[in-house]
């Protein structure tokens, strides 16, 4: 069956219909016609959407999923569905799971448990073995599997030397390596933001300094090293600046940010709120804007959901002792919206991504694969937790206004609407 969608608003620089809006007609998963009017045939499912604007599909580079090993945070099927709602066209998995994904097998299954959905899954694989952060696990056989990126989720890699390695060895099939920005030994148990609040508090401070150290320390090994380096959820002013500057030394170096660091603070925690307990945690006021000002800058190159569900046996407990994590898929796009302007933020969670991880990206055109995200900009909505469509409710969103709605997507010649 073919798809009209109607009076779609297209937002997409690559393409000669960019911000102009037109019908598409979408047949056997292609783009067969745009134009200003398309007449509805018979057999033609119809799409007619308040202020309905399209873009290329979007694609999260960190999500956790639970499975294999913590099914009742999240399945892969589930979470695909949630991730279709949500817009993302594909996802990258993180390494998040028990077993650890470290092998040729475990990245097989993962592709495998995906196939057929209209979301497509990309396993990260870990850079060590089980995460454990002392001997490198079989990076290129995992690749030749499917893996698109190499790095232990969440987990920094203490070892100056096994990272010097890793930059080092992954260059010989361009292997793209992550490298979490923490420094444990600076951090220690800190659970907050060091500053004013965790004071007020009584909340174990971890400096940004944690951050600065090892994003720095990482800097001079890829300097030495050659190679890709990617870091994800950066969450500091400093760390932009220290970003910013490797990259003016031509150093190939990218990094991503999470839509909760880019819209809330540590002024969060005064409840003892637990799904507002994040790793790295909520940072302050001015370094909110500073992340929102390298996306506007290009200095940040992706936004991601940083999605990590965590069921409510390790959640819902004192702030102290419960997991670190939220999820972020379902709000994601309403929270960056909120802040940013949306052509300023769009191509972080498309073609910026999709290139850096070796992704094919598919412009809004004629005659080219159908892989589309349908979203409304301006509708405002409180989301609450009745909206929640993850397994997983620890969102910090709850009861929060955000602004843009999601309709769905088309993608692997399927349409999935919420």
């Amino acid at each position: 069956m073919s798809t009209l969608l109607r009076n779609a608003t297209i937002i997409d620089a690559s393409s000669p219909y960019h911000l102009q809006k037109k019908d598409i007609l979408i047949s056997n998963g292609k783009i067969k016609k745009i134009a200003d009017t398309i007449q509805l045939k018979e057999n033609t499912n119809l799409v007619d959407l308040e202020d309905l604007h399209v873009s290329c599909g979007w694609f999260d580079t960190s999500v956790s999923l639970g499975e294999p090993g913590f099914e009742e945070r999240e399945t892969i099927q589930n979470g695909l569905q949630v991730a279709a709602k949500s817009g993302f066209t594909a996802i990258a998995v993180n390494a998040n799971t028990n077993p650890i994904i470290d092998s040729k097998s475990d990245v097989e299954y993962l592709i495998n448990k995906a196939n057929n959905s209209a979301t497509k899954l990309f396993p990260i694989a870990a850079l060590t073995q089980k995460s454990n952060g002392i001997e490198m696990a079989e990076l290129y056989d995992m690749q030749l599997s499917g893996a698109i990126a190499f790095g232990d989720y969440n987990k920094p890699i203490e070892n100056d030397n096994l990272m010097k390695v890793a930059l080092l060895y992954a260059q010989n099939f361009d292997g793209l390596v992550l490298s979490f920005p923490k420094n444990n030994a600076i951090a220690g148990e800190g659970i907050a933001n060091e500053g004013i609040n965790s004071t007020k508090l009584g909340l174990k401070g971890s400096p940004a300094l944690a951050e600065h150290i090892q994003i720095s320390r990482d800097l001079f090994l890829l300097e030495y090293t050659g190679g890709k380096l990617h870091i994800p959820t950066i969450s500091t002013a400093k760390s932009v600046d220290l970003i910013k500057e490797a990259k003016k030394k031509g150093l190939q170096v990218t990094c991503s940010v999470s839509a909760h660091h880019l819209t809330l603070t540590d002024d969060e925690l005064h409840g003892f709120d637990s799904n507002f307990k994040t790793n790295p945690p909520l940072r302050t006021k001015a370094d909110t804007k500073a992340l929102q000002k390298a996306i506007k800058n290009n200095v940040i190159d992706i936004i991601t959901s940083d999605h990590n569900p965590i069921d409510i046996e390790h959640k819902k407990v004192e702030f102290s002792e419960a997991k670190d994590g939220v999820i972020g898929l379902e709000t994601a796009f309403g929270a960056i919206n909120s802040v940013l302007e949306l052509e300023d933020f769009i191509e972080k969670l498309t073609t910026k991504p999709k290139a850096i991880f070796g992704l094919e990206n598919y412009t809004i055109n004629e005659g080219n694969k159908a892989d589309i995200t349908l979203f409304n900009p301006k509708e405002e909505i409180i989301f609450t937790k009745q909206q929640i469509l993850s397994t997983s409710k620890n969102s910090p969103f709850i009861n929060k206004k955000l602004k843009g709605k999601v309709y769905g997507v088309y993608a692997n010649n399927q349409l999935i609407l919420k």
